[in-house]
């Protein structure tokens, strides 16, 4: 009796069967072991079986009538929508794709007509799923459409892969039919959409991973009941994390950024999502250490993640100055802070581009990785370093800057049609961010497995033709050569044999041998004066020879600075890895190039 009668389905058939099973039951034990002297309680077992098949049948079967009904009515609502509705096939009869129809069906608001399932399996063709026929295979794809009238095709599969979406988008170009799909299956249990959310596909899809297995009771142990503070919380990473930070159950959330409007945004959004949770927003600088010092008087936390940084690379290489005190001297003061107020730990956000620098940018970050190691010596809390790669539709990243510039009609730019990056998406990052620190035991550099590295030449192609354009034709795409600071390619440490495996599949240690605490402070107060001076030339002179493996320009060492202790010789470098996607023909792109003066 307390089932919502609209809305049951086999799962509770389960509990009616228990239900007619416990009711036979008791009469089968009456029939079987009353005494002689009580007849009149022996009931026949014909009749004991036919009044629990009975029982069950009519009560099941109210419940059962009372759900036609419901969707009869709703379809009613269907029916009587008079609004154009868009004639669509379901790609994918799969678990996801059933799921997709049933609430589709359901709802008489969306402006989509189901003509029928395509899938590949051949067990289910000609079948039939909630009175909607699987009509064929990808490949009766043209027919279909030509047939049906068709004016889109959704993508309904749980784990379809980004091949797979690219096949499917240039057949589906070909014959003139849009292509859409539904959310990820991960979004839709999590709550954050519902499947019949249909949208676009994206270069998202495209560039999509798996999903991240998580150790949530690791995790939970690492954060749950405590106050946790994450700096650059208005950024892309500290905002996702705050919000997967969110769902662990912490005490309290401190919020610092130093962008007010940024601030306000994640503040006003965390409050929505978790209302039951403290959060307390902060706006300061974090190489303001006076002010640091009085928030973590004032709010004790015991866990830190410090995402706050510049991480703009031509920006950074122009303002080499700001680099140093925002990133190494804003994250010595917040970890030393930090280690003298108790702090269980502090994770530090670095990245791919502190490998072999060629920018200020790397290089600072580098640099920083110092810092968090040379504190790990010094205070019992634990410092470790979380380094990865490009996140999609982060602040400045190049996914948003390619659509905004189809959008306003091109030219696209790439600087080099090699130049290849890692790519991950947000949510991936800050949860592999929260099981690092969580693994952590104290001076690590954590490194996140990027997958393969994408062209972001093969990135803008797909984008062009997402939009409904051809790449050269309807869309120029111009080479401006790389910036200031940039790589053709990135990588993640500086050699294979220093990674080291973790019990988590995508998290690895790099064993990177830490410098001498004399070493560090030397550079620390060399760069300081470097800093305060505005000197870009001798700041870029002196990254080059604090880190023997860095390659800023000019690269050259100057009298003027004097040269600190190395500590290890520079690695060879690595070969790039494979293409793991082509989107776009190799020589088609030469002939292209050649024809086409830039």
């Amino acid at each position: 009796h307390r089932f919502i009668w609209r809305y049951v389905g086999m799962r509770e058939g389960g509990r009616f069967v228990n239900a007619a099973i416990w009711s036979g039951g008791i009469l089968l034990a009456l029939r079987l072991f009353v005494p002689d002297g009580f007849q009149q309680w022996r009931i026949p077992i014909s009749i004991i079986f036919m009044d629990t098949l009975l029982g069950f049948g009519g009560v099941f079967s109210l419940r059962v009538a009372r759900r036609i009904a419901y969707e009869r009515s709703r379809r009613g609502l269907v029916s009587r929508n008079t609004a154009p509705r868009r004639r669509v096939l379901l790609l994918g009869a799969g678990q996801a794709g059933v799921l997709a129809a049933r609430e589709i069906l359901g709802r008489g608001d969306l402006d989509i007509e189901i003509q029928g399932f395509v899938d590949d399996d051949p067990r289910k063709q000609g079948a039939v799923i909630h009175e909607i026929p699987v009509l064929g295979t990808t490949r009766d794809l043209p027919r279909l459409v030509a047939d049906l009238k068709i004016q889109d095709v959704v993508i309904t599969i749980a784990q379809i892969s980004r091949r797979e979406i690219v096949r499917m988008i240039e057949q589906c170009r070909k014959i003139g039919v849009g292509m859409r799909i539904i959310p990820g299956l991960y979004e839709i249990l999590q709550g954050k959409v519902r499947v019949t959310r249909i949208r676009d596909v994206d270069i998202e899809d495209l560039l999509g991973r798996e999903r991240v297995h998580l150790d949530e009771d690791d995790i939970g142990r690492f954060v749950a009941g405590k106050t946790v503070l994450v700096t650059g919380a208005g950024g892309s990473i500290g905002s996702e994390l705050a919000r997967q930070l969110g769902r662990f159950g912490p005490a309290a959330l401190v919020l610092l950024e130093r962008f007010e409007g940024a601030l306000f945004e994640i503040d006003r959004e965390m409050r929505r999502l978790f209302p039951e949770l403290k959060i307390v927003p902060v706006v300061a600088d974090i190489s303001d250490e006076p002010w640091i010092r009085t928030i973590f008087a004032r709010h004790a936390p015991q866990v830190v993640f410090h995402a706050a940084a510049h991480k703009h690379v031509p920006m950074m290489e122009s303002n080499p100055s700001e680099a140093i005190k925002n990133n190494v001297f804003g994250t010595r003061v917040i970890s030393e802070v930090a280690g003298e107020s108790g702090v269980e730990a502090v994770v530090m956000i670095s990245t791919d581009k502190a490998v072999r620098p060629t920018s200020v940018m790397g290089a600072s970050k580098r640099v920083a990785e110092l810092v968090i190691q040379d504190l790990a010596r010094k205070y019992s809390t634990r410092f470790v370093a979380v380094r990865f790669g490009n996140v999609m539709g982060s602040a400045g990243s190049v996914i948003p800057l390619f659509r905004d510039q189809i959008r306003r009609g091109g030219p696209v730019t790439v600087t080099d049609p090699e130049m290849k990056r890692y790519f991950m998406t947000i949510p991936e990052a800050a949860q592999l961010v929260m099981q690092a620190g969580a693994m952590g035991s104290g001076g690590e550099i954590f490194i996140l497995d990027m997958g393969e590295p994408v062209r972001i030449l093969d990135l803008a192609v797909a984008m062009i033709n997402l939009s409904g354009l051809r790449p050269f034709e309807d869309m120029e795409i111009v080479f401006t050569g790389l910036r200031p600071g940039e790589k053709l390619f990135e990588e993640l440490e500086l050699d294979g044999e220093e990674i080291a495996k973790t019990r988590h599949p995508k998290i690895f240690i790099g064993r990177i041998a830490a410098y001498q605490p004399a070493a560090v402070e030397q550079a620390l107060s060399e760069l300081r004066k470097l800093a305060s001076e505005s000197d870009a030339h001798s700041i870029r002179a002196y990254l080059n020879q604090l880190l023997p493996e860095a390659k800023l320009a000019p690269g050259r060492r100057t009298d003027a600075v004097p040269a600190p202790p190395k500590e290890r010789e520079p690695e060879a470098a690595a070969e790039p890895g494979q293409l793991p996607l082509r989107l776009f023909d190799t020589a088609q792109r030469d002939k292209t190039r050649a024809n086409t003066s830039r």
